[in-house]
Parts: structure tokens; C-alpha cells; sequence
């Protein structure tokens, strides 16, 4: 038995229940967490946003240790320090053929299988994003853990597992940022404090953190912003109409000779934001997407924009990242001190505070909430 924090149904709390795990089965992989991120992804799959069988057990960007391997599992142990990885790829199907595994057709497959039940009435469970990391313990396939670098501390390893990957990979993988560049990020999260430490990584010239809420701009000066732009009305709650501080993109372009920022990268989800993020490209920028919207949000486009800018417009999965080939450049990048993941949290929770961390990134406050076990 083992605390997990349980979706009974879509858009309903989570409640922290006793669940029954079972043994690893052949190529499965028993861990018991030590850390997990409380992400934006997985508020929208427990409003329905994105898809999601119920009652689930939430969570995907966790570490910890490997209690019990089943049969044929060879390459982690019982001891073994691990990251989930939330879309592990197959290696077989058309997208991992391609060299594209953040695209993988069966990365979401064990998702849609039940992995424990509810002690209380044996209900069956399944895991958020295949991987279920809003508990004590729990079991996935083995080829959903990668072992946690050396030098990387088992709590800050949880952030590798999404908010640090997808932030680098938007950077380095998906817009390519070269040194010199300018960047402006909109919506300072957890993803978005790992784009502005992956910015100054990269060696960017001017970085342009933009978001509703004032408390975030010394968060994001300290992870490597050089600006920062306050947008909506100054209280927070995403509802402003951008009178009192002025447009987001007019303010960029004036922080970047009038020109518009060479990147534009949006970690939000709204319409509005992105089309902020694309006005803010400069002619022939490229502006990444890595937020994750609704499908009811649409955004437009006029035909002779889109010849005129000649701009670069993309969507950003997981930051493009194959975890297998990142994960050791990004330990090596916190051992030398270059990269942080301990800046992106702004509170350490357990289980019972994860719904207040939804209605804190609801209203648009601080950065990354750590659950630590």
C-alpha cells in the first residue's frame, strides 16, 4: 500500500488516498519517488485538456529510486537513482525512424492501461502520462526511467524529467538559438525559468522575460533575463488588457533596436500569448511554441503577414529532446555550474498541496512546485 494524490474524475480535486502498487511484471520497473514537479501539463489533463482515462493518479516529472525490477529488465537495478521519462520512445515506429522520438506514435501507450487500484474499493487506477509520479511509488516499463547523472542531487533530478529538458530543448533543439540573439519568453513558469537559463546558455544577447505577474520578474532576472516586460493589467490573472503596462510585442521591439526579438518563445498556451510571441519576432525570427493549449484556442493569421514577416512559426514537444542524448549533456552542464534546476522552484509541497499548486499556476504565480517525498 502507498499514498498517491487520485483524480477521481475530470475537473475534480485531487484527494490523497491509499493505493495498492503490484510487483513489476516482466519488463516493468518498481521506483519509489523522491521528488516530483507539479507541471502545467498536468493541470490540463486533469481539466480535460489534454486526454486522460480516470480516476488517475497525475504526475510526470519525478525521481527516485528503483525498489524492484521484473523479469528481463537489464539496465537499471534495486538502488539505482532514476528519472521518469514521460514519452519514452519505441525505437520502431515512423517518427523514431525518422530520428524524431520526441514524436513517437506509441510514447502515450501506457496511459491507457491500468497500473494499480484504490485500496478503499479496488477501483482500477491508471497512470498520468504512463508514469503516475503524484504517489510514494509507482511501476512503469522499463524503458520509462534513465539513470539520474552522476553529481545531479536525486530532488533536482525530478525537473530533468520535463521543466529542464523541454526549457533546453526549446532553446537548443527547436530554435536554435545562436550566440548573440535575442530572446524574449513569455510566461515565466518552471518551463519558462529553464528557457531563460537555457537562453543565457546559449550565449544570447538581450533576454526579454514577459509575464502578468510582477513577483516574477526577480526569478526571472536571476535564471538570466536581462529585461523584463509586465503585461495585462499588473494583477496577475492573465485578464488585463495590456493598457496599463502597454503591448508586449511594442515593448520587445523597442528593447531590440525596433526590430523584434530573433526568438519568441511562448510557454503558456493561449491564443493571445502566441500571437503576442509571433508579433514580437522580428522579420524572419522564429517563434517556438511549447505551451499547451486547447483546442478552442485559435489563433490568425492574415496571408500577407505571413509572406511580409517571412517568420518561422513551431510547435515544441517535450523541447525536441531525445532524453538518452540530453540528459548527460544537462548533468554536465549543473555540475559545472552553468545550469540550476534548484532556481525553478519557488515551494516544496506534499501530496495534500498539489491543488493549491493548480490554483497558484491558475493565477499565474511562481515558478515550479516541488513535491518531495
Amino acid at each position: 500500500m502507498t499514498r498517491a494524490a487520485v483524480l477521481p474524475a475530470l475537473g475534480t480535486p485531487l484527494r490523497v488516498q491509499d493505493i495498492e502498487i503490484p510487483d513489476p511484471g516482466p519488463g516493468q520497473v518498481r521506483v519509489r519517488l523522491a521528488a516530483a514537479g507539479v507541471c502545467h501539463s498536468d493541470l490540463s489533463l486533469s481539466n480535460g485538456t489534454l486526454r486522460q482515462p480516470v480516476p488517475a493518479v497525475l504526475g510526470h516529472e519525478g525521481s527516485g529510486t528503483v525498489t524492484a525490477v521484473g523479469d528481463g529488465v537489464t539496465g537499471v537495478a534495486p538502488g539505482d537513482a532514476v528519472v521518469l521519462n514521460w514519452a519514452p520512445s519505441c525505437g520502431r515506429c515512423h517518427y523514431c525512424g525518422l530520428g524524431e522520438p520526441w514524436l513517437c506514435a506509441k510514447a502515450g501507450d501506457a496511459a491507457a492501461l491500468p497500473y494499480a487500484t484504490l485500496t478503499a474499493d479496488g477501483s482500477a487506477l491508471y497512470p498520468g502520462l504512463g508514469t503516475a509520479a503524484f504517489a510514494e511509488e509507482t511501476v512503469v516499463p522499463a524503458h520509462a526511467v534513465l539513470p539520474l547523472p552522476d553529481g545531479v542531487p536525486l530532488t533536482d533530478g525530478a525537473l530533468l524529467g520535463c521543466a529542464v529538458l523541454t526549457g533546453y530543448g526549446a532553446v537548443h533543439h527547436s530554435a536554435q538559438v545562436r550566440p548573440g540573439e535575442s530572446v524574449a519568453v513569455f510566461g515565466i513558469g518552471g518551463v519558462g525559468l529553464a528557457v531563460l537559463q537555457a537562453a543565457r546558455l546559449a550565449g544570447a544577447g538581450t533576454i526579454v522575460a514577459v509575464d502578468v505577474s510582477p513577483e516574477k520578474e526577480e526569478l526571472a532576472r536571476a535564471a538570466g533575463a536581462t529585461e523584463f516586460v509586465l503585461t495585462g493589467d499588473g494583477t496577475g490573472d492573465g485578464t488585463g488588457d495590456g493598457t496599463g503596462t502597454g503591448d508586449p510585442a511594442k515593448r520587445i521591439r523597442a528593447l531590440t533596436g525596433g526590430h523584434g526579438a530573433d526568438v519568441a518563445v511562448e510557454c503558456v498556451g493561449r491564443a493571445d500569448t502566441i500571437r503576442s510571441a509571433w508579433s514580437a519576432t522580428r522579420r524572419g525570427g522564429r517563434t517556438t511554441v511549447v505551451g499547451i493549449g486547447g483546442k478552442d484556442q485559435q489563433v490568425t493569421f492574415s496571408a500577407l503577414e505571413l509572406f511580409y514577416f517571412g517568420r518561422t512559426l513551431s510547435g515544441c514537444v517535450y523541447g525536441n529532446s531525445d532524453p538518452a542524448r540530453d540528459l548527460p549533456v544537462l548533468a554536465e552542464h549543473i555540475r559545472a555550474g552553468r545550469l540550476d534546476p534548484s532556481a525553478l522552484v519557488t515551494e516544496r509541497i506534499g501530496l495534500d498541496g498539489i491543488p493549491a499548486a493548480f490554483d497558484a499556476m491558475l493565477a499565474g504565480r511562481g515558478g515550479r512546485a516541488l513535491v518531495v517525498f
